[in-house]
């Protein structure tokens, strides 16, 4: 069975752009794309309203998918794009829907006045129990915005992409993880920027504020981690230019300022199955609500 990419849309602007992002990666792939509409019925005593009957809101959310594919199929010539409505609630329905898919790809919007993004319980939910990749596309993104600026200073989508950025624990790489960063980065003809953030154990505090020695010997230790991580990658994808920064500090912060200037940034999320539920993670949730550019989750056992 042939894989899909999946965007999915109910009407609002970050959900568009969540779309159109889903276009640009499907031809990247060479996969169709699949455009998923979620309809929650309404209930009984709504329903019976004589301006928002239950036939009334079907229509429309009926005519927003047709519509958007419409769209795309101008706008992305030789695309297959097809659209689905399905019944039930949003968050359940697309983590199953994601089950299939090569990736699903959600929006997320801003919060004017605020330094961060809001996405939502059905995104934190579906990012939190989906186990394919979840792509989350802030409201307003655009093509060009994933691009080099041209040489007058003006976005373009016609220059190269941006690269894509890896946040990477070195001690515990995961393939999974590891591997749809080079993957994005080398679709895109464009290089991969690993970061590691790390932080020193308590007992390091205290004397490393007079010994710079130890403090350069462990940063240099961290940093020969990251290059062992990587190595095999390097090797399995030449093409893709790699740069590796280690530093101590809050791996979430480094990653939010370094999306600034990335086409993607990737992250991963711990799969566990538990009573308690199932949980993104600090640094996950960290870029999910403060980077600028897309934000791929990849779960991982």
């Amino acid at each position: 069975m042939v894989r899909t990419v999946v965007a999915g849309l109910d009407g609002s602007a970050e959900s568009r752009a969540a779309a159109e992002w889903a276009a640009r990666e499907a031809k990247l792939r060479g996969l169709p794309l699949k455009i998923v509409q979620v309809w929650e019925p309404v209930p009984d005593p709504i329903a019976q309203a004589p301006l928002l009957g239950a036939e009334t809101q079907q229509h429309w959310t009926e005519r927003i998918p047709r519509e958007a594919a419409q769209g795309i199929r101008a706008r992305h010539p030789g695309l297959e794009v097809t659209m689905e409505q399905l019944t039930g609630g949003p968050a359940e329905v697309l983590t199953k829907v994601a089950e299939d898919a090569e990736l699903l790809v959600l929006g997320s919007r801003g919060l004017s006045g605020i330094g961060g993004f809001m996405i939502g319980s059905v995104g934190l939910s579906v990012v939190a129990h989906a186990e394919r990749p979840v792509v989350l596309v802030r409201a307003g993104e655009q093509a060009a915005d994933e691009h080099e600026n041209d040489p007058a200073g003006i976005p373009s989508a016609a220059t190269p992409f941006r690269p894509v950025v890896l946040g990477l624990d070195a001690h515990k790489p995961d393939e999974t993880v590891i591997g749809f960063a080079f993957e994005e980065a080398a679709r895109r003809s464009t290089g991969l920027r690993a970061l590691y953030g790390w932080n020193l154990p308590p007992y390091y505090v205290y004397g490393l504020s007079v010994d710079l020695d130890l403090h350069a010997e462990i940063s240099r230790q961290q940093a020969a981690t990251l290059t062992e991580a990587l190595r095999p990658w390097r090797q399995k994808y030449p093409d893709v230019e790699v740069t590796e920064e280690s530093r101590s500090g809050s791996p979430g912060n480094q990653l939010v300022d370094a999306a600034r200037e990335a086409s993607l940034v990737v992250v991963g999320r711990r799969v566990r199955r538990s009573p308690l539920g199932a949980h993104i993670g600090p640094v996950a949730h960290a870029v999910l609500h403060h980077a600028a550019a897309p934000v791929a989750v990849v779960a991982h056992n």
